[in-house]
């Protein structure tokens, strides 16, 4: 249960309290906003290796290689009017990449000499309006294709580039460039190489590996943040095409605006090919190293080497040669409150959903002007009006999917339906097979990939050690959606789901949770009014279960329904299962889920502003012959109008402990 404010828990035990909801419209998913680009300048320039940067200042930078020679260009105050077609040409280069990189008023370009092998880098430290001269960072081995580099604010910089299939690192330490290493993780070969230092430099690099996959990873390299100092991690999949299917991954950008953002090139090479950028993100409080990320999304151009990506407070910007674009960063909140005529919505085990009806009278949310779009968030904060003013517990989030403007009468009104992060998960569908054996990853990781793709967040609240302790071989089937994963993976557990806010949590319901709240109390002035109940008792579902492991045998009964109902069997078959206690936790975990819902029931009470799915209540109805009988939250109704039939109320379903 959320926790309440003295002055909202004592509104909502008052028999004069006055309603007040708080509904308030986001432009983000899974508490990421969403960037909506507008495209400022489309030149002629060729495709080609490019780069971009920001300094603190807010200028935007720019290089490109083209015919041999090196480009430059900045732009002081950049925005929909400004001329990003004048390039100064620096030098001869190698038909190679380039890389940029800032920090503060600092700005490194690195690009690669007509040698092919001499990585040069000029630097500015007045925020890119005038370059140093050219320096040598490093000296490779054989022919280098692809840049990347970061600088930290002490000046340290970390610059990466390969030689064939191999990546190499030169890191400058206190004004000196250290010698080049290589590192210690392996590819068949190297498209691109992206860097961007927070805490340690968090990487990417596209390629081949052994077997002919195309792939696109992650990787650290340690500066004692999530890394040891000066170490790599291994190399992280972010996504993978199997050899022969003509799909290949190029040219990764980086950066880290909000959250992390990554850019890269999706080429296809058969029949209908394309060359096209996909952008991804990380979960809002993701760090790097979980490698997780939202199914990558196409973007609407064609370009074998990508879109740099660099930001300025407020803003998002994508480069490409002959192209740049912005994107807001500014959430803009819509507090419609003052406008809702009536609001339904309900919280249930594998989904909820909200109705919304708003005034529209002088047409506010109609188009064009109308701030609310679909896949918008959706918060519903139930509330009261309370002795310290109105007063909410910022409640549960929801997606819009439908919108619908309606006339008549000489009103208007505005009908906004919405789902809540299952439905997210519901529309994410697995693109390719994702295949983990059998002690490579934990069922909490596995629910942290699955989630992230879907672009929710996901994190335990008192979840069970089953979700760290187990480490199934596991397989996510193409086209499978994500719900239907998340729920094949909870049959392994005693835990449940809920959401709050824009996160989803899991828990593990125990018989002996205390309780979170009282109904129907009489113990004072102090009772949270009970307006209507119904109780019952329901024979189990399942009242015996064999769970059949590796080579393992269990059973569990519930003595008690078998000799009431006869037996009620359910068999579960799972190999993963390869020891006596995990078979036995396993099926203590299917009687136990078939035993919450073996009661049943449902109170009607004024709205509690805090509860969840889970919680555990008691109730007390005297008609009922309940005193303090426990139950448990297994769905939740809100209804609210105004006007003449005002109402303000919820409904709660109820099962056993």
């Amino acid at each position: 249960m959320r926790s309440l404010t003295p002055e909202l828990l004592a509104a909502q035990r008052s028999a004069s309290a006055v309603p007040y909801v708080k509904v308030v419209v986001r432009d983000r998913i899974g508490g990421v906003r969403r960037l909506s680009y507008s495209r400022h300048y489309a030149g002629s320039e060729p495709d080609g290796y490019h780069a971009a940067a920001m300094p603190s200042d807010g200028s935007l930078i720019r290089a490109r290689v083209s015919g041999g020679r090196l480009y430059y260009q900045r732009v002081t105050s950049p925005s929909a009017t400004s001329d990003f077609s004048s390039w100064t040409d620096l030098s001869a280069a190698a038909s190679a990449d380039v890389a940029l990189c800032a920090e503060g008023s600092r700005v490194l370009l690195f690009y690669i000499d007509t040698d092919g092998v001499t990585i040069k880098v000029r630097e500015s430290t007045d925020n890119g309006a005038t370059l140093g001269t050219a320096v040598t960072a490093a000296s490779a081995s054989g022919s280098v294709t692809w840049l990347a580099a970061d600088v930290k604010s002490s000046g340290d910089v970390l610059l990466l580039y390969n030689v064939g299939a191999t990546v190499y690192k030169a890191k400058r330490t206190t004004g000196s460039w250290g010698a080049p290493a290589a590192w210690t993780n392996s590819a068949a070969s190297i498209e691109g190489i992206a860097c961007y230092y927070q805490g340690d430099y968090n990487c990417a690099v596209a390629g081949t590996d052994s077997a002919g996959d195309a792939l696109l990873w992650t990787f650290v390299y340690g500066d004692g943040f999530s890394q040891t100092l000066d170490t790599w991690s291994a190399l992280r999949e972010l996504t993978k095409a199997s050899s022969g299917t003509g799909v290949s991954f190029h040219a990764p950008f980086i950066a880290q605006p909000d959250t992390y953002r990554m850019t890269f090139v999706e080429k296809y090479a058969g029949s209908a090919s394309y060359m096209r950028p996909s952008h991804t993100y990380a979960p809002a409080n993701a760090d790097f190293a979980f490698n997780l990320w939202r199914e990558p999304l196409p973007f609407d151009l064609t370009s074998e080497f990508g879109q740099a990506i660099a930001f300025s407070v407020g803003a998002v910007w994508l480069s490409t040669p002959s192209g740049v674009w912005e994107a807001s960063l500014s959430i803009a909140d819509l507090e419609v409150t003052a406008d809702v005529v009536s609001l339904t919505c309900t919280d249930e085990p594998l989904g909820g959903r909200a109705r919304i009806v708003l005034r529209n009278d002088d047409a506010r949310y109609s188009p064009p002007q109308s701030p609310i779009a679909v896949g918008a968030e959706l918060r519903i904060s139930r509330g009261y009006m309370t002795s310290a003013g109105a007063r909410s517990s910022s409640g549960p989030s929801y997606w819009i999917e439908g919108i619908e403007h309606r006339s008549g009468g000489g009103e208007g009104t505005l009908v906004i339906e919405a789902s809540d992060a299952w439905s997210l998960l519901e529309s994410w569908r697995a693109r390719r097979q994702h295949t983990w054996a059998a002690g490579e990853q934990n069922i909490f990781g596995l629910m942290l990939f699955v989630f992230s793709r879907a672009g929710v967040e996901f994190a335990s609240i008192g979840g069970s050690t089953t979700a760290t302790d187990l480490y199934p071989s596991f397989t996510v089937h193409p086209g499978k959606s994500g719900q239907t994963v998340v729920r094949r993976l909870l049959a392994m557990l005693p835990d449940e789901i809920f959401t709050r806010g824009e996160f989803a949590f899991l828990t593990e319901p125990l018989a002996s949770e205390a309780t979170d709240y009282e109904y129907g109390t009489e113990t004072g002035s102090g009772d949270h009014a009970l307006l209507a109940g119904k109780y019952g008792d329901l024979a189990a579902e399942t009242n015996r279960v064999q769970v059949f492991g590796d080579s393992l045998f269990g059973e569990r009964f519930d003595w008690p329904e078998i000799e009431a109902v006869h037996d009620r069997l359910r068999q579960v078959d799972d190999r993963n299962l390869t020891t006596v206690a995990e078979v036995e936790d396993r099926a203590d975990a299917v009687l136990r889920k078939a035993e919450i819902r073996s009661a049943s029931g449902e109170i009607t009470v004024p709205v509690n502003c805090g509860q969840e799915l889970y919680d555990v209540v008691e109730v007390t109805d005297a008609v009922a012959g309940l005193s303090a009988a426990k139950r448990r939250v297994l769905g939740l109704a809100l209804e609210y109008a105004t006007g003449e039939r005002a109402v303000y109320r919820q409904r709660i379903a109820l099962g056993a402990v």
